[in-house]
């Protein structure tokens, strides 16, 4: 469950991201005018559909899994696009277009030589998801649901998660939420401090700097110390130095898998969270998990684009 996007993608020097005040590597809101600014001023460019928790459904898709999304697009051409691409990956995706209103959302993202992804989103429909759009039978029937934390940043799409987290632990399903910075922002880390205080979510994804923002703590282990008393299986990836999980009191560690040449980072987060809950699913290990996480994020990065191009199936072996 989370934002349904359409990516633009296009390459860029340092300048470019220091000409238009784009903090490189981080994620930022535009409002429709100036993500109009920023498309025109964009080189070349690709689109393809986007989204973090949809490009973590289009990775499980690709192991095997059975997956679902609850996104908003709107009744245009992105929309008819995004809708496109998320079923013939195999996802179910039912939510219907808004008819009136805002457009389809769309990010705007820029990959620097270093392979560094910078982020600009305007999010448009996506951010007008309702509750009455979260399909109960949908979220009930699944074993796991994947919330994603730019979603929980707006008031509507927030309500409509925590209807979902109701469905979700009433029919005993665990409720696992991946991080963004965004989230970590004043006026949105503590509501989301609040529900995990509440035991609202159940394993959480994110990475170093996400789980430092979010525990207020200096060092990992001291966001695991703060945040596992309150989340039963936490999980934070650390880029090159690999991936941890703490679950059950024991802390699993694996390293980085290695690619000849990082083209670009988007979705890296996205896919591994598409390969530990896909390994999760099928009954393999915490380092299995983590293993199969590794794999689909080192797949990402080795071209453009936050969704899958080779076989992950063949990849992870599950």
């Amino acid at each position: 469950m989370g934002d349904a996007l359409v990516d633009v993608i296009a390459t860029c020097d340092d300048d470019f991201l220091t000409r238009f005040d784009l903090p490189k590597g981080a994620m930022q809101l535009l409002d429709p005018a100036e993500a109009l600014v920023l498309y025109d001023a964009m080189g070349s460019a690709r689109e393809t559909s986007g989204g973090s928790a949809a490009n973590s459904m289009a990775g499980a898709a690709a192991m095997g899994t059975n997956v679902a999304f609850l996104g908003q697009v709107a009744d245009d051409q992105l929309g008819t696009i995004f809708t496109h691409d998320m079923r013939a990956l195999g996802v179910r995706f039912e939510t219907p277009p808004l008819e009136t209103g805002a457009s389809t959302g769309r990010c705007l993202i820029l990959v620097t030589a270093d392979g560094e992804r910078t982020m600009n989103t305007s999010p448009g429909a996506a951010h007008l998801l309702a509750p009455a759009a979260v399909e109960e039978d949908a979220v009930r029937a699944a074993s796991i649901l994947y919330l994603e934390g730019y979603l929980f940043g707006p008031e509507l799409g927030r309500q409509a998660m925590m209807k979902a987290i109701d469905f979700a632990h009433a029919a005993d399903r665990t409720v696992a939420f991946t991080l963004s910075e965004s989230v970590c922002l004043p006026g949105r880390k503590e509501p989301l401090q609040k529900l995990i205080a509440a035991g609202g979510i159940d394993l959480i994804f994110a990475n170093e700097s996400e789980a430092l923002q979010l525990a207020d703590a200096t060092d990992l282990q001291g966001a695991i110390d703060r945040l596992s008393s309150q989340v039963k299986t936490l999980v934070f990836t650390r880029g090159p130095a690999g991936a941890v999980a703490f679950e059950d009191g024991v802390l699993s560690e694996v390293p980085a898998i290695s690619v000849p040449q990082v083209i670009d980072t988007t979705g890296a987060g996205d896919l591994f969270a598409a390969g530990f809950l896909a390994a999760r699913c099928k009954g393999h290990s915490i380092e299995r998990q983590l293993m199969t996480g590794g794999i689909a994020a080192a797949e990402v990065i080795s071209h453009f684009g936050a969704r899958p191009i080779a076989n992950l199936a063949d990849l992870v072996k599950l």
